[in-house]
Protein backbone atom coordinates (compact mmCIF):
# COMPACT_ATOMS: atom_id res chain seq x y z
CA UNK A 1 0.00 0.00 0.00
CA UNK A 2 1.14 3.64 -0.85
CA UNK A 3 1.55 4.77 2.52
CA UNK A 4 0.61 8.44 1.73
CA UNK A 5 -2.95 6.27 0.66
CA UNK A 6 -5.52 6.55 3.66
CA UNK A 7 -5.74 3.66 5.47
CA UNK A 8 -9.11 2.23 6.28
CA UNK A 9 -11.00 2.97 10.09
CA UNK A 10 -9.83 -0.93 10.55
CA UNK A 11 -6.63 -0.99 9.83
CA UNK A 12 -6.29 2.64 11.63
CA UNK A 13 -8.09 1.29 15.11
CA UNK A 14 -5.18 -1.34 14.97
CA UNK A 15 -2.26 0.92 15.01
CA UNK A 16 -1.52 1.31 11.56
CA UNK A 17 1.07 2.09 10.36
CA UNK A 18 2.81 1.68 13.74
CA UNK A 19 1.74 -1.93 14.39
CA UNK A 20 1.77 -2.96 10.67
CA UNK A 21 4.24 -6.66 10.51
CA UNK A 22 3.85 -7.48 6.61
CA UNK A 23 1.78 -5.39 3.64
CA UNK A 24 0.77 -6.75 1.03
CA UNK A 25 -0.70 -5.08 -2.42
CA UNK A 26 -4.56 -5.86 -0.91
CA UNK A 27 -3.79 -7.06 2.81
CA UNK A 28 -1.87 -5.33 5.52
CA UNK A 29 -0.79 -7.87 8.52
CA UNK A 30 -0.70 -5.90 12.08
CA UNK A 31 -0.28 -6.95 15.28
CA UNK A 32 -3.29 -6.87 17.20
CA UNK A 33 -2.93 -4.54 20.64
CA UNK A 34 -4.38 -6.69 22.53
CA UNK A 35 -2.69 -10.26 22.45
CA UNK A 36 -5.23 -12.68 23.00
CA UNK A 37 -2.78 -14.95 22.51
CA UNK A 38 1.01 -14.56 21.95
CA UNK A 39 1.35 -13.40 18.43
CA UNK A 40 -2.09 -12.37 18.11
CA UNK A 41 -2.46 -10.44 14.70
CA UNK A 42 -5.44 -8.95 12.50
CA UNK A 43 -5.70 -9.40 8.43
CA UNK A 44 -7.07 -6.32 7.04
CA UNK A 45 -8.20 -6.12 3.28
CA UNK A 46 -7.15 -2.23 2.72
CA UNK A 47 -10.33 -1.88 0.32
CA UNK A 48 -12.99 -0.15 1.61
CA UNK A 49 -14.85 -3.22 1.57
CA UNK A 50 -18.24 -4.26 4.04
CA UNK A 51 -18.47 -7.54 3.02
CA UNK A 52 -16.60 -10.32 2.39
CA UNK A 53 -17.82 -11.02 -1.28
CA UNK A 54 -16.82 -7.22 -2.07
CA UNK A 55 -12.62 -7.48 -1.95
CA UNK A 56 -12.36 -8.38 -5.39
CA UNK A 57 -10.64 -11.04 -7.01
CA UNK A 58 -7.01 -9.79 -6.83
CA UNK A 59 -7.51 -9.76 -3.24
CA UNK A 60 -8.95 -13.07 -2.97
CA UNK A 61 -6.08 -14.45 -4.39
CA UNK A 62 -3.44 -12.63 -2.31
CA UNK A 63 -5.00 -14.35 0.50
CA UNK A 64 -3.45 -17.78 0.13
CA UNK A 65 0.29 -15.67 0.09
CA UNK A 66 -0.64 -13.69 3.06
CA UNK A 67 -1.92 -16.70 5.11
CA UNK A 68 1.19 -18.99 4.12
CA UNK A 69 3.21 -16.34 5.25
CA UNK A 70 1.67 -15.23 8.23
CA UNK A 71 1.57 -19.08 9.52
CA UNK A 72 5.06 -19.84 8.58
CA UNK A 73 6.22 -16.62 10.97
CA UNK A 74 3.65 -17.94 13.77
CA UNK A 75 5.02 -21.61 13.87
CA UNK A 76 8.63 -20.51 14.31
CA UNK A 77 8.11 -17.35 16.57
CA UNK A 78 4.95 -18.79 18.67
CA UNK A 79 5.04 -22.38 17.66
CA UNK A 80 1.19 -22.72 17.78
CA UNK A 81 -0.49 -25.79 17.83
CA UNK A 82 -3.36 -24.87 16.28
CA UNK A 83 -4.65 -20.97 14.19
CA UNK A 84 -7.91 -19.32 14.36
CA UNK A 85 -8.92 -17.20 11.56
CA UNK A 86 -12.05 -14.99 13.23
CA UNK A 87 -13.92 -13.13 10.82
CA UNK A 88 -15.95 -10.94 12.99
CA UNK A 89 -16.44 -7.60 11.78
CA UNK A 90 -19.25 -6.28 14.43
CA UNK A 91 -17.35 -3.78 15.80
CA UNK A 92 -14.94 -3.05 12.57
CA UNK A 93 -16.45 -3.01 9.49
CA UNK A 94 -13.87 -3.35 7.26
CA UNK A 95 -13.19 -6.71 6.27
CA UNK A 96 -10.59 -8.57 8.37
CA UNK A 97 -9.69 -11.65 10.47
CA UNK A 98 -8.29 -11.99 13.64
CA UNK A 99 -5.57 -14.20 13.49
CA UNK A 100 -5.54 -16.10 16.88
CA UNK A 101 -2.45 -18.66 17.19
CA UNK A 102 -3.66 -21.61 19.89
CA UNK A 103 -1.32 -23.49 22.12
CA UNK A 104 -2.34 -25.75 24.92
CA UNK A 105 1.04 -24.24 27.29
CA UNK A 106 1.97 -21.17 28.27
CA UNK A 107 4.73 -18.91 25.59
CA UNK A 108 6.69 -15.81 27.30
CA UNK A 109 7.99 -12.86 25.39
CA UNK A 110 9.97 -10.00 26.50
CA UNK A 111 9.26 -11.31 30.54
CA UNK A 112 5.84 -11.86 29.79
CA UNK A 113 3.61 -15.21 30.11
CA UNK A 114 1.12 -15.32 27.37
CA UNK A 115 -1.87 -17.83 28.04
CA UNK A 116 -4.09 -19.64 25.80
CA UNK A 117 -7.44 -18.75 28.57
CA UNK A 118 -9.60 -20.91 25.55
CA UNK A 119 -7.65 -23.94 25.02
CA UNK A 120 -9.00 -26.08 23.83
CA UNK A 121 -12.48 -24.12 22.78
CA UNK A 122 -12.68 -21.17 21.15
CA UNK A 123 -10.45 -18.32 21.82
CA UNK A 124 -11.42 -16.16 24.95
CA UNK A 125 -11.56 -12.56 23.30
CA UNK A 126 -11.93 -11.00 26.64
CA UNK A 127 -8.69 -12.05 28.15
CA UNK A 128 -5.18 -11.55 27.35
CA UNK A 129 -1.96 -9.06 27.66
CA UNK A 130 -3.08 -5.22 26.87
CA UNK A 131 0.00 -4.13 25.50
CA UNK A 132 1.96 -0.79 26.05
CA UNK A 133 3.88 0.73 23.54
CA UNK A 134 7.20 -0.87 24.16
CA UNK A 135 5.80 -4.24 24.55
CA UNK A 136 3.94 -3.54 20.77
CA UNK A 137 7.40 -2.45 19.20
CA UNK A 138 9.03 -5.75 20.77
CA UNK A 139 6.57 -7.78 19.13
CA UNK A 140 6.25 -6.37 16.02
CA UNK A 141 10.13 -6.23 15.65
CA UNK A 142 10.16 -9.85 16.32
CA UNK A 143 7.63 -10.47 13.94
CA UNK A 144 9.16 -8.30 10.98
CA UNK A 145 12.22 -10.37 11.46
CA UNK A 146 10.74 -13.40 11.22
CA UNK A 147 9.06 -12.38 8.36
CA UNK A 148 11.76 -11.08 6.15
CA UNK A 149 13.74 -14.71 7.10
CA UNK A 150 11.38 -15.87 4.71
Amino acid sequence: MDRSAAPNATMTKFGFPETVVADYDAWTVQLRPKQVTFGSLVLVCKARAKAFHEIGAAAFGELERATTDIERVLAKLVGYERVNYLMLMMVDPDVHFHVIPRYSQPRSFAGKTFADAGWPGPPDLKTGIDTDATLRAELVAALRTEWTRG
